[in-house]
């Protein structure tokens, strides 16, 4: 099987923009392609974990990868999905953010000479001058067909910014750019992208009179219909300093039942015959398949070490083993535990819940325990004695976390 043949096995394509061609292109090695990233924050996240998975099998197989950081366009802010405005980052904290994307990437995507290239959009952006854009590119929008697009549309009623309507613009000048300067021919992305991406390919054809062609990834969508990565803590992240790999583990280890193949197809590099052989297994073998899965991805993300870590610590915890070397570890100041705490003092500290009421709603269902007792009211409070020793706080049938004072 080819490569486009196995991406589309995989769940993989949503939308092409010509798929003749952009099988040939990739089947034969041909593609230049790149995928962005807006530094949006210090760490990649699972939502970029996808992309940088599609990455590495289009490098595999002899494509050539551009990565492209935000360095330019995260002045802006992309709309697409947000009800409300991006809060503008100072330039200090994109460059930051940037360096620290530049650092996890190197992780996934082979780097060197003929291999793949990384840029930052801020080299080229940042000195447009406004004037000579809007004659040489804006002229080239129609505002009309902009704003039928999707990620402006569902803006519209609550407001959408200049700022921000000429992120389409930006991204599209960005494709233009590295056709013509680093040979690109494709761009890839999350469907959501599908309009900033035509936007691209209509530039480009429009100011070069070649093609240029786009694919977008299916979103990975979980159970409750959010966005991959999202949990009630915010996102799930690749640095192992904002979510641990026991933490990452546990993530993917509890994804619904119902959505072990597809993610097993779409995030893993087990081929495909194997997959299709763990889809025969008995139902009683699905926990197996879900150690598998996480195990995958972990190792992927923070190597087989740290994996092995993971899956060892979820097993004593399930089969109510005493090992709690590897659980995610909240260190409580002492002089806020002075006096000890609450045990809803306790979850907000722990990050274990949104909100005061989503903890309430918890401990009222019976979801809460501290070292293995139940918390029947609110207004339990944990010893400082206690938080000395560590305590073990388990929430629902999945979630352990430890609390101890540092």
């Amino acid at each position: 099987m080819q490569i486009y043949e196995e991406l589309v096995e995989r769940g993989l394509i949503a939308q092409v923009t010509d798929e003749d061609k952009i099988r040939e292109l990739i089947n034969n090695g041909g593609a230049r392609f790149y995928i962005g990233f807006d530094p949006t924050a210090d760490s990649l996240h699972v939502g970029h974990f996808m992309a940088l998975c599609l990455m590495k099998r289009l490098q595999m197989a002899g494509n050539k990868p551009v990565v492209l950081i935000g360095g330019g366009t995260g002045y802006i802010g992309d709309p697409t999905g947000k009800s409300e405005m991006r809060a503008m980052m100072t330039p200090e904290t994109i460059e930051h953010n940037c360096e620290c994307f530049k650092k996890q990437m190197e992780r996934f995507i082979e780097f060197g000479e003929d291999k793949a290239i990384m840029v930052n959009n801020a080299d080229w952006l940042l000195d447009l001058k406004y004037i000579d854009l809007l004659r040489d590119v804006g002229a080239c929008f129609s505002v009309n067909t902009m704003l039928r697009a999707e990620c402006y549309k569902q803006r519209m009623e609550k407001g959408l910014s200049f700022l921000e309507f000429n992120y389409m613009i930006m991204q599209s000048y960005d494709f233009l750019y590295l056709h013509d300067h680093y040979g690109c021919n494709m761009q890839f992305g999350g469907d959501d992208q599908w309009s900033n991406m035509l936007g691209g390919t209509e530039l480009i054809r429009k100011k070069t009179g070649k093609d240029a062609y786009a694919m977008t990834v299916t979103l990975l969508l979980n159970s409750e219909g959010k966005k991959m990565g999202k949990t009630a803590k915010g996102a799930v992240w690749l640095d192992p300093e904002k979510t641990t790999p026991f933490e990452f583990f546990q993530y993917w280890r509890n994804i619904d039942d119902a959505d072990v193949v597809k993610c097993l197809k779409m995030l893993t590099f087990l081929p495909l015959e194997q997959i299709h052989g763990m889809e025969q297994w008995p139902g009683e073998r699905i926990n197996e398949m879900k150690e598998i899965f996480a195990h995958e991805l972990t190792e992927l993300v923070h190597g087989k070490e740290e994996a092995d870590k993971a899956l060892s610590a979820a097993r004593a915890l399930f089969a109510g083993g005493g090992d709690d070397s590897n659980m995610p570890t909240t260190e409580i100041p002492a002089d806020k535990a002075a006096e000890g705490m609450t045990i809803m003092e306790l979850l907000e500290a722990c990050s274990l819940i949104p909100s005061r009421s989503e903890g309430r709603r918890l401990i009222e269902q019976g979801g809460v325990s501290v070292d293995g007792e139940k918390v029947t009211s609110i207004n339990d409070r944990i010893t400082k004695e206690q938080l000395e020793t560590g305590v073990k706080i388990k929430k629902g049938k999945k979630t352990f976390h430890k609390a101890i004072i540092g």
